[in-house]
């Protein structure tokens, strides 16, 4: 089965673009106070230029009490002090640009934070008050309203609905002190498109869109239907089900006219481009990347697949034909600052509910060294796919999730609003190690904000440089030899090599080939580019990637 991509832009940066995902706060602290920041970044630019990435993308660095990792926002246009100034912020970017890579910022336009000048006068003002139609509030439900207006629930557990000292309720679909806007208000429009020509004016490349799918809620404010929606939120316990047609607060048809205004003014910059988080069906996502919307969509439905061959194979063959219906591109990607690590969530049984996982008493038994490579070849799968890519730092470095931060250090606001159910997403936004020894392993010269295990000494930026069989040279050299074979084509062609065997071809000869199975299998007669692990008497082994330029037209077309 053969597939192709077509856009008049077959030149943009983005179509085919590796993009490495910095959290600030845990990449790089400049300034000795155990917190990541834009000091820091700047200073480990050229490890990024020198690992071979087309961009990078910040998360929210924007000024924020930090009650969600930054993602409850008080002024979209200040830097958050613990990580610099605005004026560092313009350094990097130019910095950044002097690399030849390009830059990518968060927009996070759902919610702001409690603290937000706009919430604080909405709370100071009575009800019905024109500076409440900013959020959304509304009167609770029997006598004394105090039920709350409808049954919906928090993405981080809990109801959706705060109520406020004069009686009515706000709406949070995240945290409490995050409530939502209402983007059916002109003054919300008008907000956030003054802030992307902000950030556009100071260079930055494009924007990654959180929570995508949420903005417009339906205004008649119907119950949902507990017992076929979960929140399409990657902490909900029902995460795996996307919203079901006509949500009342997910993936509205009505936010696509929003995006659409969004697009209009990016594409008076030239190459820029916007990036959605959209958790929705897949057959909803194209509607994402039409040629006036975003440019990109994440395809999450990846991510959470099992290591399973036609699975995958039929993902992805899923995911591409979608996309380019609309004349776009997939973005792969296996891991972000939400997930756990996939070195180690691909190191549990089929099925596990990872996310639940790290909280059971009794947990299903993690095989880390089967976890790690298995790492090594969805690294080889994901960046030889068709489309861009999304590193998430320390992937490179084959990290795993920290399974055992002290309870009185987890930060994440989901572990207290979960009834302690779920851990959080801390285990994954440790800080990354740099050097072998030192108070924070060269991340910084004291100790960082949250603790680094021991065992992160053998991941080390410092512990790999020089070993070519670790996990950051496996990335190096895919990503070098991704940019000498594949920036040319977006067609592809899945080939059938066995049940448990996930194999296509790029253009005229390039094949990847995953063994998922429990043996050895052959691989195509031809120039064998890299593999993430070692053959064994010229096979491949199980769990195992290769690249090659084939030879061998013995591999026919799936009939997938």
């Amino acid at each position: 089965m053969k597939a192709t991509a077509t856009n008049p832009k077959t030149n943009s940066w983005w179509r085919g673009a590796v993009v490495y995902q910095v959290y600030l706060r845990s990449f790089a602290d400049g300034n000795a106070d155990g917190t990541g920041d834009i000091s820091g970044l700047r200073s480990r630019l050229p490890y990024l230029a020198d690992l071979g990435v087309d961009a990078i993308w910040v998360g929210p660095w924007y000024a924020s009490p930090l009650l969600d990792g930054g993602f409850d926002i008080t002024n979209h246009r200040e830097i958050n002090p613990l990580y610099g100034t605005l004026a560092d912020a313009e350094l990097l970017i130019k910095d950044v640009h002097a690399q030849k890579m390009r830059i990518i910022v968060d927009l996070v336009p759902n919610h702001t934070s409690m603290h937000h000048p706009w919430f604080q006068e909405a709370m100071a003002a009575p009800p019905n008050h024109p500076v409440r139609d900013r959020y959304i509030f509304r009167d609770g439900h029997g006598a004394d309203g105090s039920k709350p207006p409808t049954n919906w629930t928090s993405a981080f557990g809990g109801p959706a609905w705060e109520r406020s000292a004069d009686g009515q309720w706000y709406l949070h679909l995240f945290d409490v002190s995050q409530p939502d806007l209402n983007w059916h208000n002109q003054q919300v429009q008008q907000e956030f498109e003054s802030i992307l020509e902000f950030w556009l004016e100071l260079g930055v490349d494009g924007f990654r869109v959180d929570v995508a799918h949420g903005l417009c809620k339906d205004r008649g404010f119907p119950d949902t239907n507990h017992g076929s929606v979960g929140s399409p939120h990657p902490q909900t316990p029902d995460h795996a089900q996307r919203p079901y047609a006509n949500h009342p607060f997910w993936d509205r048809d009505e936010l696509h006219e929003v995006v659409r205004r969004w697009r209009s003014i990016v594409d008076k910059y030239g190459d820029r481009i916007l990036v959605a988080e959209a958790w929705v069906r897949p057959e909803r996502l194209p509607l994402y990347i039409r040629e006036d919307e975003y440019h990109h969509a994440f395809n999450m439905d990846f991510l959470e697949s099992d290591w399973n061959a036609s699975e995958l194979a039929q993902n992805i063959f899923d995911s591409h034909a979608r996309v380019a219906t609309q004349g776009s591109t997939s973005t792969w990607v296996m891991s972000n600052h939400d997930v756990m690590r996939q070195s180690t969530r691909l190191g549990l049984p089929p099925k596990t509910d990872w996310r639940r996982w790290p909280s059971q008493p009794c947990k299903a038994p993690l095989d880390a060294v089967l976890g790690a490579r298995r790492a090594r070849a969805a690294a080889l799968l994901t960046l030889s796919l068709p489309g861009s890519a999304y590193l998430y730092q320390g992937e490179e470095l084959g990290l795993p999730e920290v399974l055992n931060l002290p309870t009185e250090m987890i930060d994440d606001p989901t572990y207290q609003l979960s009834g302690q159910m779920l851990r959080g997403r801390d285990g994954c936004r440790v800080p990354i190690p740099w050097e072998v020894s030192g108070p924070s392993l060269g991340f910084g010269r004291n100790a960082p904000w949250l603790p680094q295990p021991a065992e992160f000494a053998h991941y080390a930026v410092a512990a790999q440089t020089d070993d070519p069989q670790s996990s950051l040279s496996l990335y190096r050299q895919a990503l070098a030899l991704r940019k000498a074979w594949l920036n040319d084509t977006d067609t592809f062609e899945m080939l059938d090599m066995g049940k448990n065997v996930l194999a296509f071809q790029r253009g005229n000869s390039f094949v990847c080939i995953v063994n998922m199975g429990i043996a050895p299998i052959d691989v195509p007669v031809g120039k064998v580019l890299l593999t993430s692990a070692a053959l064994i008497n010229g096979q491949l082994p199980t769990d195992t990637a290769a690249w090659v330029i084939s030879t061998d037209s013995a591999g026919s077309t799936s009939a997938l």
